[in-house]
């Protein structure tokens, strides 16, 4: 592999982990829109309630129709997402990988606070399209559940 290849794939990897992480922080900041931009206009996303079912509990095909998915979270006061390890293929223009998440939401119910904590990992395929990485579909799979 030449030093130019090596560059471009230590680029890409940082490139792709901005990515997930911009994943986290548009939820985290309700950014709808800037949600949804990360994401190619055909893709799919997938959630999985429990990871060991392996039906999805909900499928959303195509960026325009993803605004419902990150709205809901519009229900939290709060939410707070810290992304773990994560894994990545690369091939070219495109990758995948899996990333391991903890995702904190909380809402006040009859004047009490409510935390929820999930542990949860995404299954991703990601492209580059005109020099930059997207989700090109997410599967989203919830490993646990604790409320608090």
């Amino acid at each position: 592999m030449s030093i130019e290849q090596r560059l471009q794939e230590l680029e890409d990897r940082i490139a792709i982990r901005e990515l997930i992480d911009q994943y986290t922080y548009t939820a985290d900041t309700r950014d709808a829109e800037g949600q949804m931009a990360i994401f190619t206009g055909d893709a799919n996303f997938e959630v999985y309630m429990d990871e060991k079912v392996p039906t999805p509990t909900q499928v959303v095909t195509g960026r325009k129709n993803l605004r419902p998915v990150f709205d809901d979270l519009n229900q939290y006061l709060s939410t707070m997402h810290f992304n773990g390890q994560s894994t990545l293929k690369l091939d070219g223009d495109k990758a995948t990988g899996v990333t391991y998440c903890r995702a904190y939401h909380l809402k006040i119910m009859d004047g009490a606070q409510k935390l929820m904590i999930a542990g949860i990992r995404y299954y991703d395929t990601m492209v580059r399209q005109d020099g930059v990485w997207l989700f090109s579909e997410r599967k989203l799979k919830v490993c646990w559940i604790e409320n608090r």
